[in-house]
C-alpha cells in the first residue's frame, strides 16, 4: 500500500516538473545535463524531469539599473558626485546568461568607469551644462561594451551632479552675478530700445510736421495764385465792361449829336421853306438882313466887317431865296 502511494506521489512530482508555463515577456534558459539546451518563450512547455533545469529567467521588457552615486573628477580636478540610471533590454538571453557571471556587478562597474571617462574629459562648468551630451556619450559607449552580453542599452539618464559645497556656493554666487549682469544688460537694452523708439517717434513727428507745413505753404501759394488770377480776370472783365460802356456812351453821344444836328438842319430847312412859302418882300428881306447883322454884332467876335452897301445883304437874301426855289 505504501509502495503504491509512493509511486503515485513520484509520478505527480514528475508530472509537475515536466509541465512548465512561461509567463508573458519572459524567456527561460534551459540546460540539459548541465549544458545549454535552448530558450523557451511564454506559454506551456514540457521538460524532462531530473534532466532539464531552468538556468535563468530573462525579462524581455525594458529594464532599469540604478547606478549608485559615484564620486568622479572633472578635467579641472573638481570632485562631483554623479547619480545615473541605465535603461536596457536583453536581446540574446543565452549571451546574457553565459556571457557575464554577474550582470548587475558588471553593469555597475562598466557604468562607473564609463561615467568617469566621459566626465574626466570636461571641466566643471562644461560638465554641468552638458548633461544631455554626457548621457548620449555614455549610452553609445555602454551599448558597444554590452553588446557581447546580449544587452541593448537604450539610454542613460543622469539624475544629479552634486559638486562640493564650497564650489556650489561659488557657483551660486557666480550665477547670481550672471543674473544681475543679464538683468542690467536687459535693462540697458530696454532703455536703448526706448530711446531709439523715442528718437524715431520724434523723427516721424518732425517729418510729418514738415510735410504738413510744406503742404500748407503749397495750398497757401495755390490759393494766392488763384486769388491773383481771379483778381486779374475780374479787373480785366471790369476794364472790358468799362471800355464797352465808354464805347456805348460815345456811340450814344455821337448818335445824339448827329440827331441834334439833323434836327437843327431840318429846323433850318423848315424855316427856309417857311420863309420861301411866305414870299417875303424885298423890304422884309432887308429887315431880316439887318437883324442878322445886329445878331452878328452882338457876338464875341473882335472884328466885324460891315458891307459898304447894305444892298449886298439884301442881294444875298434874294440869292438864298432863289436857291430855295
Amino acid at each position: 500500500m505504501w509502495v503504491v502511494l509512493v509511486i503515485i506521489v513520484f509520478f505527480v512530482i514528475v508530472l509537475i516538473k515536466s509541465f512548465r508555463i512561461v509567463p508573458q515577456a519572459q524567456v527561460w534558459v534551459v540546460e540539459r545535463l548541465g549544458s545549454f539546451h535552448g530558450c523557451i518563450g511564454n506559454g506551456p512547455h514540457v521538460m524532462l524531469p531530473f534532466l532539464d533545469r531552468v538556468r535563468n529567467k530573462i525579462a524581455l521588457s525594458e529594464l532599469t539599473y540604478d547606478v549608485p552615486p559615484q564620486p568622479v573628477f572633472t578635467k579641472d580636478t573638481v570632485s562631483i558626485t554623479a547619480d545615473s540610471f541605465i535603461f536596457y533590454t536583453v536581446f540574446d538571453p543565452q549571451k546574457a546568461t553565459y556571457g557575464v557571471l554577474d550582470l548587475g556587478s558588471a553593469m555597475n562597474a562598466l557604468a562607473v568607469s564609463t561615467l568617469r571617462n566621459v566626465i574626466g574629459k570636461m571641466d566643471l562648468e562644461l560638465c554641468l551644462r552638458s548633461r544631455e551630451e554626457i548621457s548620449n556619450q555614455m549610452t553609445k559607449d555602454l551599448d558597444v561594451a554590452t553588446d557581447k552580453w546580449g544587452i541593448k542599452v537604450n539610454r542613460v539618464e543622469i539624475k544629479t551632479f552634486q559638486p562640493p559645497r564650497d564650489i556650489q556656493a561659488s557657483m551660486e554666487r557666480q550665477m547670481k552675478a550672471d543674473r544681475e549682469r543679464r538683468e542690467q544688460i536687459i535693462r540697458a537694452e530696454a532703455e536703448k530700445s526706448a530711446a531709439i523708439l523715442d528718437a524715431e517717434k520724434e523723427k516721424q513727428v518732425a517729418i510729418l510736421n514738415a510735410q504738413a507745413a510744406r503742404e500748407s505753404a503749397e495750398l497757401t501759394a495755390e490759393a494766392n495764385r488763384i486769388a491773383i488770377v481771379q483778381k486779374a480776370e475780374a479787373e480785366k472783365e471790369a476794364a472790358l465792361l468799362r471800355a464797352e460802356a465808354a464805347k456805348q456812351t460815345r456811340i450814344r453821344q455821337a448818335e445824339a449829336e448827329a440827331e441834334a444836328i439833323r434836327i437843327v438842319e431840318l429846323a433850318k430847312a423848315e424855316g427856309l421853306r417857311a420863309i420861301n412859302a411866305a414870299a417875303p418882300s424885298d423890304a422884309a428881306m432887308r429887315l431880316k438882313a439887318y437883324d442878322a447883322f445886329a445878331k452878328a454884332a452882338d457876338g464875341q467876335a473882335t472884328k466885324i466887317i460891315v458891307p459898304s452897301d447894305m444892298q449886298g445883304i439884301v442881294g444875298l437874301a434874294s440869292s438864298i431865296k432863289a436857291a430855295l426855289h
